[in-house]
């Protein structure tokens, strides 16, 4: 099959042919016909199936017809890297349709976002948080929106993002085009999409199960022992470009520390760098300029780098799909995972009392005042029981209410 059988307007087409595209992946032969036809749809597959483009050209092709310079399409992303990849894919395929795309995260200075939803654009790509702040603000308007796609549905859901998804549906028109997309189907995930798909179609495309083309070992090793096995195996397996996956923001960053001093050219990608420093990070592992990315557990699905010549789950994911524990790693290989040591690997070094590897630096000690002295406004604040207002500052007098602070502003993410 073509692509030319789908029918699509001459400058989507375009697009098609300069990104090289010739046959569409499975999900794209299913996907695209029934979001053309207007169907919702319920897409079941994996990162890197292609399931952008089988959402991305059939949402090109009913925006060349119709009004320009207001939000039509919405599609709804968990981390910011994800929705970059999912911007610079729309643009790349809709060159030539002269439609305008843009991002919306947090992380980053929220006045070129309004700048440009102030000029008007048909695509926006955005994460939960930053965009309820939009909403919030009255600095986006979704009152046209015609297709809502929301992609990585189960990350969301792990991420707690789910809340803030059910915010945003209140903001839509209730007569549109909903595309959902998940690599799993949790039961949260199941109910949201009966909450929100009419008469769906369900487009399921592969198994769950790792390529076959990876392979698959173990290193049993104690925790304190992780860092010495890792840099053990890196020193003598040859490696090209090397992606290793914690559980927590800071693991990741002291990890990615570790490696630096023992002279690797390693950067970490974590929720506490800047987006510009996400950013660079992960161009610096895409071009080889880093030989090393770690990253935490929420970005692997928005990494899109090629030519990956080892995984290391330094922490075993939680989630089945996403890896979980050994057992049920190879009842979905339906294969054993071969265990493996290192040889001239000392594995009976003692734990230290107190494993400090990566332990958080210890907190500065509070100056409490004498006993007796009068509670500071800010303790009395935090003190207050709900329902009883604001204390007063001192002097007697009242404090003005300012605006809540949003979610870019206490740190959430997305």
């Amino acid at each position: 099959m073509k692509f030319e059988k789908f029918g699509f307007h001459p400058a989507v087409t375009a697009g098609v042919k300069e990104n090289g595209y010739e046959s569409p992946t499975p999900i794209q032969a299913e996907a695209i016909p029934q979001v053309m036809a207007g169907r919702d749809v319920m897409g079941l597959a994996q990162t890197g199936t292609g399931k952008t483009a089988a959402f991305g050209l059939p949402i090109l092709q009913r925006l060349m017809e119709g009004r320009r310079g207001q939000v039509r399409a919405l599609i709804v992303a968990p981390t910011r890297e994800l929705a970059e990849q999912i911007h610079e894919s729309i643009s790349s395929l809709g060159r030539e349709t002269r439609l305008k795309s843009i991002t919306v995260y947090g992380g980053v200075g929220v006045s070129p976002q309004v700048e440009k939803l102030r000029k008007g654009v048909e695509i926006v790509v955005a994460c939960p948080g930053r965009l309820l702040d939009h909403i919030n603000q009255k600095t986006i308007d979704l009152s046209q929106v015609e297709v809502l796609v929301l992609d990585e549905a189960d990350q969301m859901f792990d991420m707690g993002f789910l809340p803030d998804i059910r915010r945003i549906l209140k903001q839509l028109p209730a007569k549109r085009q909903t595309l959902l997309f998940s690599a799993t189907m949790p039961d949260e995930i199941r109910r949201l999409a009966h909450e929100v798909l009419k008469d769906p179609v369900t487009v399921k495309v592969g198994a769950t199960a790792p390529p076959v083309t990876v392979s698959h070992a173990l290193y049993p090793v104690e925790q304190h022992l992780k860092t010495a096995l890792l840099l053990e195996l890196l020193h003598h397996t040859d490696t090209e470009s090397v992606l290793v996956f914690t559980r927590t923001k800071h693991r990741a960053k002291r990890l990615g520390e570790q490696l630096e001093k023992a002279g690797y050219r390693a950067a970490s990608l974590q929720g506490n760098l800047s987006q510009n420093r996400r950013q660079a990070a992960l161009d610096g592992f895409r071009d080889g300029t880093f030989q090393i990315l770690v990253a935490t557990d929420i970005a692997a699905r928005g990494i899109d780098v090629s030519q990956i010549s080892h995984v290391v789950n330094y922490d075993i994911p939680d989630t089945p799909e996403a890896y979980i524990h050994v057992r049920a790693i190879e009842r979905t290989l339906n294969a054993s995972v071969e265990r493996r040591t290192v040889p001239d690997f000392d594995y009976n070094i003692a734990a230290p009392k107190k494993d400090s590897e990566f332990a958080r630096p210890p907190r500065q000690p509070q100056v409490r005042k004498p006993a007796g002295a009068k509670k500071s406004v800010a303790h009395a604040a935090a003190a207050a029981p709900s329902g009883q207002g604001r204390p007063k500052p001192a002097g007697g007098t009242p404090r003005k209410s300012g605006p809540p602070r949003s979610r870019s502003q206490q740190g959430g993410r997305g």
